[in-house]
């Protein structure tokens, strides 16, 4: 394994750091990643294990993830998900935040917990010996919240104050907009709450939402490290064996809509404008998705790709442009985004519009290519160079569906993709004239240009 990183590591850093202008070193040959052997079981409740003896540090990171989050928040609830895991964190019916942060740091460690879009999850890292105690105090957080009435109105007012800085933010502006377009009326199409939502907010509603979708069934923990692997399968069952079993795993199902909208947020006087484009794209599920993931970094996911390459470098529109896919649950979206200029709006999206059907209709050169994956491969091995990341990886194969076979067989899956596959799949998977934009800057200063940008479209 470390011959492996080592390796590709060494073809990463190379690529990386010349940002493909001149042709990389010879890297070595590329191989499969060999997933550690993982130690799985399940309690009577519903809750599964997984088990990893991974490194020589004594150290070891555990991983409670629930399967839910903002998507199974009501329309006039959104941020109900933020809110409850906020109140989860000030305490359980026998520790207090204060009494939780000491003793995790005592263990050499620390502890955090988040609500994301699809999952919650409760995790921490301590001293290998520590690893049946974390287990416990992870637990008292998952089972025992002690849901403190004195807590709420502080924790909606930080709530509030995030709500009214993210709205001024430009990017997150467009981000609202974008998603909502695509989701439409489903959780992932909503962004933002109200503040008139968060001040309805109550404490019967939290310990609702709590009940509806917390529990034993809808749980997965992680424990990937150093570790007694007896002490820690008696501390899992012994802490989680009397929870609820709870609700099923079940998701809302979502259908990203594609359009060809174009949508303009007014910001009188901004210095530049944000640009959002994007359309429905393939999930981790189609075969096809590995070679997605390729000709997304070298069209706009890398530092040295195409779209990067052309209106930061050449052109100066912008700083930092990027494109990335972004997962939900059997769901997925490719988007390009960018902070530019405010009088180079329109040329920046007709160089986007360009570097896409260069690439759609004529094969990278190999060279161009192979340096691309190169670097796919280097960021992959160091993904799975730490518990965390292996932690994350696994935890990937299980949000999506996918065998193990999924992570063996990536490195092979990489170099196996094609010049013209790549080609192929923009021509399949990035059609510009279907995509949606989301435009947020001066409108007085755009609005020309997005009507010649359309009139140019429509002429095509």
């Amino acid at each position: 394994m470390k011959n492996i990183i080592s390796v590709i590591v060494l073809a990463f850093i190379s690529f990386g750091a010349i940002a493909q202008k001149q042709l990389p070193p010879a890297g070595g040959t590329p191989k499969d990643f060999k997933i550690p052997e993982k130690k799985q079981a399940q309690l009577k409740n519903g809750l599964r294990s997984t088990l990893v003896s991974y490194g020589a540090l004594p150290k070891v990171n555990i991983d409670l993830i629930i399967k839910t989050g903002n998507v199974h928040e009501a329309a006039d609830q959104v941020w109900l998900a933020d809110l409850t895991v906020n109140i989860m964190n000030e305490g359980t019916k026998t520790m207090d935040f204060k009494a939780i942060s000491k003793k995790v740091a005592s263990m050499g460690g620390n502890i955090n917990i988040n609500a994301g879009v699809d999952q919650v999850n409760i995790s921490g890292s301590v001293l290998s010996e520590f690893a049946p105690e974390l287990i416990k105090v992870i637990g008292d957080i998952a089972m025992n919240p002690a849901f403190s009435e004195s807590e709420i109105e502080r924790l909606k007012a930080d709530l509030k104050r995030q709500l009214s800085v993210q709205r001024s933010v430009p990017q997150s502006m467009a981000r609202e907009r974008f998603f909502a377009s695509v989701y439409k009326d489903h959780a992932y199409g909503r962004y933002f709450p109200t503040e008139a939502m968060i001040t309805s907010y109550t404490m019967p509603m939290v310990k609702n939402f709590y009940d509806q979708n917390f529990g034993a069934k809808r749980s997965v923990i992680y424990v990937v490290g150093k570790f007694d692997e007896g002490a820690v399968n008696k501390s899992i069952d012994a802490t989680f064996g009397s929870w609820r079993e709870g609700p099923e795993v079940t998701y809302p199902p979502a259908v990203a809509s594609q359009s060809s909208n174009i949508d303009i947020i007014d910001r009188p006087d901004a210095p530049q404008s944000t640009i959002i484009i994007g359309l429905p794209t393939l999930n981790p599920a189609s075969p096809d998705y590995q070679a997605l993931l390729t000709t997304n970094l070298l069209l706009g996911g890398s530092f040295g790709s195409r779209i990067t390459s052309n209106i930061r470098e050449d052109k100066g529109y912008t700083y930092s442009p990027s494109s990335s896919i972004q997962l939900r649950k059997n769901s997925a979206v490719w988007f390009e985004s960018a902070d530019v200029t405010s009088e180079h709006t329109g040329a920046s999206l007709q160089e986007i519009a360009k570097e896409i059907k260069i690439l759609s209709t004529e094969p990278p050169k190999a060279e161009e290519l192979d340096g691309i994956k190169r670097y796919e491969a280097g960021v992959f091995v160091l993904q799975n160079s730490t518990p965390s990341g292996i932690v994350n990886q696994l935890n990937f194969l299980d949000q999506n569906g996918l065998s193990d076979d999924y992570l063996k067989n990536k490195v092979t899956r990489i170099y196996a993709v094609t010049p013209e596959k790549v080609s192929q799949m923009t021509k399949d998977y990035f059609d510009y004239e279907k995509m949606t934009l989301v435009v947020v800057g001066d409108k007085k200063l755009l609005d020309k240009q997005i009507k010649a940008h359309k009139d140019s479209k429509k002429s095509k």
